[in-house]
């Protein structure tokens, strides 16, 4: 059967892309250019755009609504303003609002959650090849985020990059001034025609408006224009990040306290303005944010992003294969487990045990960057002793060179293995497929790929390879399919793998429509399909995720309702709670989940769901609530509350967790 499903999941690709292909021609982009002038003297950034460089500014006043209804007339007026001096990119905003103590503005700490606020984007391609860039946000609130464009349709937003703003409200609205760095940026010095978007949200609207877009989108492939960028500079472009940690430990038996300092460094030098190097000395990291919490109801392990600054500097680079999930815009109810297993480098594979204990580094160091249509990224980590293992050295290179408009092609190799003495080593080849100027507005995309592991003592058996097309679209029809094969011994020892010794089939429909007039904005429905067998075509898991209504009103507030069909064979006792023990079978099971919710603009933001159905051979009743509470931006109350209540034949148990 594996053959059989391969050669139908081929079949309908080259199909699917052949019936794209008659869809793939230019669409009209709108051509939107400024021309940027360069000043002498930066604006102080204080609010008020009173500044003599403000007079110099390119100005942009065209903005139209995004959604809900793409290319109408914006509901509020908007005014940008763009300048730049040697050292830094410039914009500032006037933002005109009808009803300024309606605005979105309850957020005052930076790091927290921040949807729902009144917001300007700021979005630059500094080498203009709309396939990757960079987003700023600044709130109302003056509160910022930033995300790295890792392909034109997925944005991580745990990059962190040195920028500043500020924001300021009045009777008229409210008006936001940014700084973006050139230090921050990879940037072509020759090159003076940078890709531009500038976007507003208004929250208690859930009104985005922008300068351009292509199917409610504003990715880099449907940028403008900024020319005239000669002259900017990347500086010194060294940062230096010291760091120390103290602790003390007390044996209160022996009366005897031992102290230690240990001091740490990361070094970020721009060799070129487009090529990077960093430098981590005895890293300790243990400043970085605490992983989310999360419930695990399943027989696999969880799937946790990588959050340490060190190793999200250009992380976009050595992405693989298109592996992984869906943007934010485009979500699957397939587990993203699932979806990640077989990603040759997941960067948490270093520095810390399989546990989430800490493993200290001794240093490392890295080179980034794109040139000539070439993207360069290479990594050397020397990882200490732990417990029983020696000192490791890891070692990870990734190139990949642009083709045709918006593809590329590339290759990955990785040595080391962080949990074992003995010796790994992956080569991976990988083709993928962007077509964003699909003359419907849509987004055509593709891939195939192919890896090799090497264990010491390992022989046969141990590749893997998929391949994928996928048509992403906020309005209208979007769909994708998929297939990879894992075979029994492969191992990426610095990647991500769940399972092995299977093929992994995954589809999706879904229709998105944007209803004219009342007070609905969008509605969704859709089916998510996945089937995992073994090698010799025996059924492991297959989900069949019927997403029957997703509906969001004009205001944010949201329902949706989800049914799944659900099959697992266990081929082995699976202990899902101390003591409460699944035997080997086959199961076959339904559940369901109800979701409401408010908008996040609310100074009083509700959430509520509901998961019920069968469990295995038995009952799930899973309740959920949170409740944000925001009288003003100074105060913040938040609690959130999960329980799953599972009632088996071996057993029965409860699990909570608060927020």
């Amino acid at each position: 059967m594996r053959s059989h499903v391969f050669t139908n999941t081929v079949v309908a690709i080259v199909g699917l892309a052949f019936a794209g292909s008659g869809f793939a021609q230019m669409v009209d982009s709108q051509g939107k250019r400024i021309d940027a002038f360069m000043v002498d003297e930066a604006p102080l950034l204080d609010g008020v755009l009173d500044d003599d460089a403000w007079a110099f500014a390119a100005v942009i006043t065209d903005l139209y609504q995004v959604t809900p209804e793409e290319f109408s007339n914006p509901s509020e007026d908007s005014q940008i303003y763009v300048v730049y001096t040697k050292d830094a990119l410039y914009v500032g905003a006037r933002f005109y609002d009808r009803e300024p103590d309606k605005i979105g503005a309850l957020v005052l700490r930076q790091g927290d959650f921040s949807w729902g606020e009144d917001t300007i984007t700021v979005m630059v391609d500094p080498l203009n090849q709309g396939r990757s860039g960079y987003a700023f946000d600044l709130t109302a609130n003056g509160l910022r985020n930033q995300a790295l464009y890792q392909n034109v349709t997925k944005q991580n937003w745990s990059w962190q990059g040195i920028w500043h703003g500020e924001a300021r409200m009045d009777d008229q609205g409210w008006i936001a001034e940014i700084e973006i760095p050139f230090k921050t940026l990879s940037f072509d010095p020759s090159n003076d025609v940078w890709g531009l978007n500038v976007g507003r949200y208004i929250g208690r609207k859930t009104e985005q408006i922008g300068w351009t877009s292509r199917n409610r989108d504003m990715n880099p492939s449907a940028f403008g224009e900024m020319t005239g960028m000669s002259g900017a500079e990347k500086g010194i472009g060294l940062d230096v990040v010291p760091s120390a940690r103290v602790s003390q430990t007390k044996d209160f038996e022996a009366g005897v306290s031992t102290d230690s300092v240990e001091p740490a460094i990361d070094v970020f030098y721009k060799l070129t303005s487009s090529l990077t190097a960093s430098l981590t000395v005895n890293t300790d990291f243990s400043g970085t944010s605490a992983d989310a919490r999360q419930i695990n109801l399943t027989r696999f392990g969880l799937f946790f992003p990588e959050q340490r600054i060190f190793f999200l500097q250009d992380t976009d680079i050595f992405e693989f294969g298109q592996i992984g999930g869906q943007d934010f815009e485009d979500p699957s109810t397939i587990s993203r487990v699932e979806r990640e297993s077989g990603r040759p480098f997941f960067s948490r594979r270093i520095g810390l045990s399989g546990g989430g204990e800490t493993i200290p580094i001794d240093y490392g160091g890295k080179i980034t960057g794109r040139a000539g249509g070439w993207e360069i990224g290479a990594l050397g980590i020397r990882q200490e002793p732990f417990q029983t293992l020696g000192a490791s050295d890891l070692f990870v290179a990734r190139v990949s060179r642009n083709v045709f408009e918006e593809s590329s092609v590339g290759f990955i190799l990785t040595s080391g293995d962080p949990d074992s003495d003995l010796d790994n080593t992956l080569a991976g080849v990988d083709f993928r497929y962007l077509n964003t100027r699909l003359s419907s507005g849509s987004t055509l995309e593709g891939s195939v790929w192919f890896q090799q592991s090497d264990t010491e003592g390992v022989d046969g058996d141990d590749a893997a390879y998929g391949i994928s097309l996928r048509v992403p679209s906020a309005e209208g029809l979007r769909y994708g399919i998929a297939y990879k094969e894992l075979q029994e011994n492969y191992y990426p020892a610095l990647g991500f793998v769940n399972r092995t010794n299977v093929w992994d089939f995954t589809a999706d429909i879904g229709y998105t429509w944007f209803p004219a007039g009342g007070s609905i904005q969008r509605v969704f429905s859709g089916v998510d399909y996945q089937r995992i067998e073994t090698l010799d075509n025996q059924l492991q898991s297959q989900l069949v995720s019927i997403r029957a209504l997703e509906v969001v009103n004009g205001s944010g507030d949201s329902i949706n309702f989800h049914y799944q069909l659900i099959d697992e064979v266990l081929d082995a006792p699976f202990e899902v709670s101390d003591g409460v023990i699944i035997p080997v079978g086959e199961y076959a099971f339904n559940q369901y989940c109800i979701n409401v919710g408010t908008g996040q603009h609310r100074r009083i933001a509700l959430e509520g769901f509901y998961c019920g159905g069968e469990f295995y051979d038995g009952d799930i009743s899973a309740p959920g609530a949170e409740i944000n509470w925001r009288p003003n931006e100074h105060f913040r109350f938040g609690f959130g509350y999960q329980l799953s209540d599972i009632d088996l034949p071996y057993g029965s148990f409860t699990t909570k967790l608060a927020s």
